[in-house]
């Protein structure tokens, strides 16, 4: 069957900017190209766009389905806003593929997220009409804020500012601080709310509720009405702008929808409009833009996944995509000619593990609870949701709640284990301290995504967690070497009731399935592997064990006897193991996927310094270098780190030959 777009035009790479006559999509190189054109121009340009972002995402893959519910949106903010010089913030960047198209790099779209291509996010190096960089969501409103009052400061009032935010990013906390703050401050600021029921999953709590019922209000088009009768009358400059705003707020309370929230913070509440009707977003943008109202919150519906009917019918699972045949939005058709090995044989990811294990131990635990942060697919706690709905939750974009949430259903005596990727849980960074560990909560941490993580770049590397997580007193920290270990570490978590536990695990496929039913391990124990003789040992921590034991054969085929220790604890260490075998060694050379700096090195440096372990003189460290890591595929940001296996045996062979 051949999925169509909404126009009726075909996803096919014909459809790429090359209808017979009009506007072309390969003749606008930036948006000043837009700004001559008519509405029903516009409108050719959305269908051009939305064929021109199936193909790239069937040919490379992406975050797709937000950047097709904002291509009308995105063209009407840049016909209208003066870019660059008028400033837009996209929260995240999810939403942003249209915009980067429209700004010059149409010619580098097929490149995005791959090794040496564009960042699959904002980026202000990248262009000038990126003008702030965000890889985290909720950070719009503060960043365009910050912007507004510094063009204030400078007297630039010609100049405006707006801010692009999901309703799925409105439930983080940070959020709704700059919205504060911004209706104290007064300045002239758009927040277009692009409101599609979704994050990646559909959102969840009482702000998603309280949308919702803007949307479905049985006077949404009454409230509509006034918009537009009032929008006739805004004059374009002037002090009548303060009337204006007088006869706007008495339009929208008259209309008894229930906008209080955001003009009870300051705001001037435009919507909901249609976000898919340029004709309505261009007249309504020009008239904010020219009309100095001072905050203004314009809540735009859109559809995720506009214009490509698989992505439309299911948002969550086209939200970011592998990629596919766009006739058919399955697998791409050369992929077909290969059998693909059976599910069964393939090893399950860490995700997946950590998911099996939770579930098992809350089928035994009545007291064990689970916690996301708005990623119950990409945590796996969306297996544990249905199986123990009543004990499960999704905060929403909410980190720091989520922890301090969790800390008070342990103080309560359940045992709550919040799932959240090692970036995103860089947010809740206070709330560990002062919430979990200061009073001594055994809330557990599973940290996914620990490490580098690929196409997603610096915003998506777990690449300070053994960093943060060492500074936070009584805090256990763990790395499974595999499936099995995993399971084991959340069992050794549940076993005791004195103190929080992290674990953290990187993204894809553990080595392979589990082999055994899960077992307590001794806090603070490493293990042994492939004893050969002790002239190099190898302290390696979860995802570079394998990478350990790969260069110690090869350095067993060069004559040289090694040891591989599974630095499973990084907190508490094994002081006992590191003294009996750094001792008689000639070489340590510590592994992790994490920071060189204040990581697993420092710590065996700082426990030498106090114990007196042997290590002076002896360690290697090989840890991800003091920068940020760009984007690309795991194996070469691997190598460019230096923690691949052919770059860790060459610093190996080097420091022996030096002599120490």
């Amino acid at each position: 069957m051949e999925h169509v777009l909404d126009d009726g035009m075909k996803a096919r790479p014909e459809a790429q900017g090359q209808p017979e006559a009009g506007v072309r999509l390969d003749q606008i190189g930036t948006p000043a190209d837009l700004r001559g054109l008519e509405i029903r121009d516009l409108e050719e340009l959305a269908r051009q766009i939305r064929s021109f972002l199936v193909q790239v995402a069937s040919e490379k893959g992406g975050h797709f389905a937000p950047s097709l519910g904002v291509v009308e949106l995105t063209l009407a903010l840049h016909y209208v806003y003066q870019t660059p010089r008028d400033l837009i913030v996209w929260d995240v960047g999810h939403q942003a593929y249209a915009h980067k198209l429209l700004t010059g790099r149409r010619g580098r779209l097929h490149t995005i997220r791959q090794d040496g291509g564009l960042s699959g996010f904002l980026k202000r190096s990248e262009s000038e009409y990126d003008p702030f960089g965000a890889g985290h969501a909720s950070t719009a409103p503060s960043a365009a804020l910050g912007m507004a009052a510094a063009r204030d400061l400078r007297g630039e009032s010609d100049r405006h500012v707006a801010a692009v935010i999901g309703d799925g990013a409105m439930t983080g906390g940070l959020a709704f601080e700059a919205l504060n703050n911004a209706g104290a401050l007064g300045s002239n600021l758009l927040i277009v709310l692009n409101d599609n029921a979704m994050s990646i999953s559909p959102n969840v709590g009482a702000v998603a509720h309280y949308l919702t019922s803007l949307t479905t209000h049985p006077y949404y088009r009454r409230m509509k009405g006034e918009i537009h009768s009032v929008l006739q009358r805004i004059p374009r400059v002037g002090p009548a702008a303060g009337e204006f705003a007088r006869r706007l707020e008495q339009g929208l309370k008259g209309a008894l929808v229930p906008g209080a929230l955001f003009q009870a913070l300051g705001f001037t509440y435009l919507g909901p409009i249609d976000g898919h009707d340029l004709e309505e977003l261009v007249d309504v943008l020009r008239r904010i833009r020219e009309s100095q109202l001072g905050p203004v919150l314009l809540h735009a519906l859109t559809q995720k996944g506009k214009g490509y009917a698989p992505a439309e019918a299911d948002p969550c699972k086209w939200h970011g995509v592998s990629p596919f045949d766009p006739s058919t939005g399955g697998k791409p058709k050369a992929a077909a000619v290969a059998t693909p090995p059976p599910p069964e044989s393939l090893p399950p990811s860490y995700t997946a593990v950590f998911a099996e294990a939770l579930v098992e131990v809350a089928g035994r635990r009545e007291d064990v609870v689970a916690i996301t942060a708005a990623m119950p697919t990409g945590t796996g706690l969306d297996r544990f949701g249905e199986a123990f709905p009543e004990r499960y939750f999704d905060v929403g974009i909410a980190e720091g709640h989520g922890v301090t949430f969790a800390a008070g259903l342990a103080s309560q005596g359940l045992r709550p284990v919040c799932a959240i990727y090692s970036t995103f849980l860089q947010r809740a960074f206070d709330h560990m301290i002062h919430d979990v560990a200061l009073q001594q909560l055994p809330v557990v941490f599973a940290l996914d995504r620990g490490g580098l993580v690929g196409a997603d770049g610096p915003t998506h590397h777990g690449a300070f967690d053994l960093s943060y997580l060492r500074l936070v007193p009584s805090l256990v920290v763990a790395a499974p070497r595999d499936a099995d270990e995993l399971a084991d570490m959340l069992e050794t978590a549940m076993a005791q009731d004195e103190r929080p536990f992290a674990l953290r695990y990187p993204r894809g496929s553990a080595p392979g399935p589990r082999t055994r039913e899960a077992r307590v391990l001794p806090i603070g124990s490493w293990e042994v592997l492939d004893e050969q003789g002790g002239e190099v040992v190898f302290a390696a921590v979860g995802s570079m064990v394998p990478t350990a034991r790969a260069v110690a054969a090869s350095l067993g085929a060069r004559g040289v006897g090694s040891t591989v220790l599974n630095a499973r604890f990084v907190k508490p260490l094994d002081l006992e193991m590191l003294r009996r075998y750094a001792g008689p060694a000639r070489l340590v050379v510590s592994l992790e996927e994490s920071t060189i700096c204040g990581g697993f090195a420092s710590a065996l440096l700082e426990a030498d310094a106090e114990h007196r372990l042997g290590l002076a003189g002896k360690l290697l460290p090989r840890a991800i270098p003091d920068r940020f890591i760009g984007h690309g595929s795991r194996p070469r940001l691997l190598e460019e780190a230096g923690l691949d296996e052919a770059s860790v045996l060459a610093a190996v062979l080097s420091r022996l030959e030096q002599g120490m």
